[in-house]
Order: C-alpha cells, then sequence, then structure tokens
C-alpha cells in the first residue's frame, strides 16, 4: 500500500525516475538532492536557466540552479533558492519561499507565504496558502488548505518509522513529512505529523491533527463538540 504507484500516478510527472528501485513511496526523498545535483551538471540547466526572463528591476530572488519552465509566473516577493526545477505554467505567488531540493511539476500553485524543502510536486499540486510542505510528496492534483503544515521532525530522537503489516518500520528519514496520494485534500489548518500517508483520494477535514495512514477515499474528521447558544442582550 506504501509503494510509488500506491499512491501516486507516475506518468503525471517528469521526474518518475525518482522512484526507480523504491520498495516505499518515501525512499524517493533521500534521492531528490542528488537527482538535481546529477541535473545540474547537465549543460541543457543553464540553457534553460536562461530562458526564464523577468524585469532586473522585480522583486524576486531566483538562485543560479533553478529552472523554470515556460508560462509559470514568479510574483513580485517569491525567493526561489534552489537547486529547483519548477514546470511549465504554475503559479509561483507573492512571498512564496522555495527553498533547496524543490521539484514542482506543471501547473501547479505555490501560495503567498508558502514554503517548500526537499520536496516533489507532482503535475496540478497546489499548496496556495501558508503551507509548509517539508520533505514530502504531493500526488496529481493534490490540494493544501490554507495554514496547512507538514510537520516533517519528531520531537523524539531517532528516524520516523511506518507501521508495515503491523511492524514499525524504520524509514531511514530523521526527517519526514507525508506522502500525499493524487487527489488527496488536507483541509485548512491540519497538520500532519511527521511520516503521515494519506491514500489517493483521501480527505482530511479543516482543524485536524493527523498521524499515520488513512486509506485511499476515506475521511478524517475532526468530532470537537460545538456548542450553540441563544445570542441574548448584554445584562440579562
Amino acid at each position: 500500500m506504501f509503494k510509488p504507484a500506491d499512491l501516486f500516478d507516475l506518468t503525471q510527472t517528469e521526474h518518475a525516475a525518482l522512484f526507480d528501485g523504491c520498495e516505499f513511496a518515501w525512499e524517493a526523498l533521500k534521492k531528490i538532492a542528488p537527482y538535481l545535483a546529477e541535473k545540474s551538471k547537465n549543460p541543457i540547466w543553464v540553457k534553460l536557466k536562461h530562458a526564464f526572463k523577468y524585469p532586473p528591476e522585480l522583486p524576486i530572488f531566483v538562485g543560479d540552479r533553478v529552472i523554470i519552465g515556460a508560462g509559470t509566473v514568479v510574483e513580485p516577493g517569491a525567493m526561489i533558492k534552489g537547486p529547483a526545477i519548477i514546470g511549465k505554467n504554475c503559479q509561483i505567488r507573492h512571498n512564496a519561499y522555495i527553498r533547496e531540493n524543490v521539484i514542482i511539476g506543471d501547473d501547479c500553485v505555490v501560495g503567498n507565504a508558502s514554503e517548500l524543502k526537499n520536496a516533489l510536486l507532482f503535475n496540478g499540486a497546489q499548496v496556495p496558502h501558508y503551507n509548509y510542505i517539508g520533505d514530502s510528496i504531493l500526488g496529481h492534483q493534490a490540494h493544501t488548505g490554507a495554514g496547512v503544515i507538514c510537520s516533517n521532525l519528531k520531537s523524539l530522537p531517532g528516524n520516523v518509522t511506518i507501521p508495515v503489516d503491523g511492524v514499525p518500520r524504520d524509514t531511514g528519514l530523521r526527517k519526514f513529512g507525508a506522502l500525499i496520494g493524487d487527489g488527496a485534500e488536507v483541509g485548512c489548518n491540519s497538520v500532519l505529523n511527521p511520516g503521515s500517508i494519506l491514500g489517493r483520494g483521501a480527505i482530511i477535514y479543516p482543524g485536524v491533527s493527523w498521524r499515520g495512514f488513512l486509506p485511499a477515499n476515506h475521511i478524517a474528521k475532526n468530532k470537537a463538540v460545538v456548542e450553540v447558544v441563544v445570542k441574548r442582550p448584554r445584562g440579562i
């Protein structure tokens, strides 16, 4: 259930090679940095980098090892440190912060005050408002609501573990945020604790602190009780 093809349509990324030889999808997280380092040695990297033009007075920062695809809009205030590959027809909105080792597919949205680090976004993924996506993979058309955090570091020592067939398996990752399957939705202000895995089409309701595996097409609801009372004038 945690194989790459269980969670992701690998035809919806130009970087499916990251998953070659991976028994479990999270193993691709270790491959992002060396994959980008190898890409940066290719002469086409320089050619593609210089294909992205923007007025020098525009207040954005684009690092030396960044490729940005045709039709992508980078709004003022964005910072793209790199190494990074950003696909075609994306929106990199005001104050987006794209740190080291990030791969973004085509037709993606990275929004205001959203921060990405060591992450892979499949085509059509959206992190549009105040999101932290660290050491995580978002599938095709996965979406995070405003304020969603992929927490990537355990409070306790040791690597993140994932239950496989009822037995905790060491992922070999000290930092591991979330795997969010194709078409999954994460509601506003939710927290995905380290090592969270959401199956295809899964839904996390707003405000949920989630840990563990949510199977495909399942919903995690916050059942907090809401009290409703009659509005009365003050002093009565």
